[in-house]
């Protein structure tokens, strides 16, 4: 999440105007994340006009639409929201409109309304909550089977290696100077080891603690699914393990946090033969991923943007990791 459009308060609340969830509030940009303008917006509730409401506030997420994410995949993120709320998972479903569309345009920009669900993401994420989280994960992937949608994944190796080639080794290095050599050695390797014969479902693909949503041990949201996609479910797991076990300078991984989040996603859905040895190179993809995102993020942002930049090396440590260590790192 982040803000790279300002819209005024006369704005947002003419924009508000065309759903049933009260007047405007107030408004705050949230500046995390890298690919979309987001507000956490708080109305005077859709009941604020009956005489008997109680006239309590009511809070949503306003986002506008930025970067990599086309609208002609709008239904297909927004409707994939509702399909998982109305199965009972923590997800939040999308507010239509009076008309009943899922997201409306602002000049040339989509914009939708997300239901706002409490909770908190967690920085040091215990074993107790990787493995609500990996039972949350599997959970998504079951649930998702039925969804009428689909939409193919446009960040697997051949896009890694097209997304970097837009850059100049010395743009690279202006990043870290080890950084051209490092995916030099590792992405050729990967494109060359990718399975592509895995059980496939609808991932998230992005399930980072931020991404996540926690009470106590208990997983209360899953949200941004702005990167879901038909792919290996075992890939999804090796993202969100790459995401969650291990600290932020990738330096440090905690096995127990590994193990947790491991048993918790088998405990819903078992994983075959295939995908517990696939675990290893789908982790270091996931890793090169989150390098090539970054490193494309960290060159392109505009500086006056209201958005905190992320260090790709921070993943080429993981994918460093998992290179050094394959099975142990998946052992349960």
């Amino acid at each position: 999440m982040a803000v790279y459009t300002h819209l005024s308060a006369e704005n947002l609340s003419g924009l508000i105007a065309h759903y049933d969830v009260g007047e405007l509030v107030s408004a705050k940009g949230i500046a995390e994340g890298v690919s979309n303008s987001n507000w956490l917006l708080e109305t005077t509730g859709p009941d604020a006009a009956r005489v008997d409401s109680p006239h309590g506030s009511a809070r949503y997420i306003l986002t506008m639409y930025e970067r990599r994410i086309k609208i002609g995949d709008l239904p297909f993120f927004l409707g994939l929201l509702d399909h998982l709320s109305a199965a009972s998972l923590p997800v939040p479903r999308t507010i239509h409109d009076r008309s009943g569309a899922a997201f409306r345009m602002v000049g040339n920009k989509a914009v939708a309304l997300i239901e706002f669900l409490p909770g908190v993401s967690v920085d040091r994420p215990t074993p107790a909550q990787a493995h609500s989280v990996g039972k949350a994960l599997a959970g998504m992937h079951l649930a998702s089977a039925d969804f009428a949608g689909t939409r193919e994944n446009d960040l697997r190796p051949s896009d890694w290696q097209a997304l970097l080639g837009q850059y100049t080794d010395s743009q690279l290095a202006q990043i870290d100077a080890d950084l051209p050599e490092f995916i030099e050695a590792h992405l050729p390797r990967l494109m060359a080891a990718w399975p592509d014969d895995l059980p496939q479902a609808i991932i998230h693909a992005d399930l980072f603690p931020d991404n996540v949503l926690m009470r106590g041990n208990a997983v209360s949201g899953l949200i941004d699914f702005y990167f879901a996609c038909k792919d290996m479910a075992a890939y999804d797991l090796a993202v969100t393990h790459a995401a969650w076990c291990f600290d932020r300078t990738g330096e440090h991984f905690d096995a127990a946090v590994g193990l947790a989040l491991l048993e918790g996603y088998a405990a819903v859905r078992p994983l075959s033969a295939a995908e517990r040895d696939a675990l290893p190179i789908l982790a270091q993809g996931a890793a090169m991923r989150f390098v090539a995102t970054r490193a494309a993020d960290w060159i392109d942002t505009p500086g006056d943007a209201l958005v905190t930049r992320k260090d790709p090396m921070e993943f080429a440590r993981r994918l460093t990791f998992y290179a050094e260590h394959g099975a142990q790192a998946f052992t349960i």
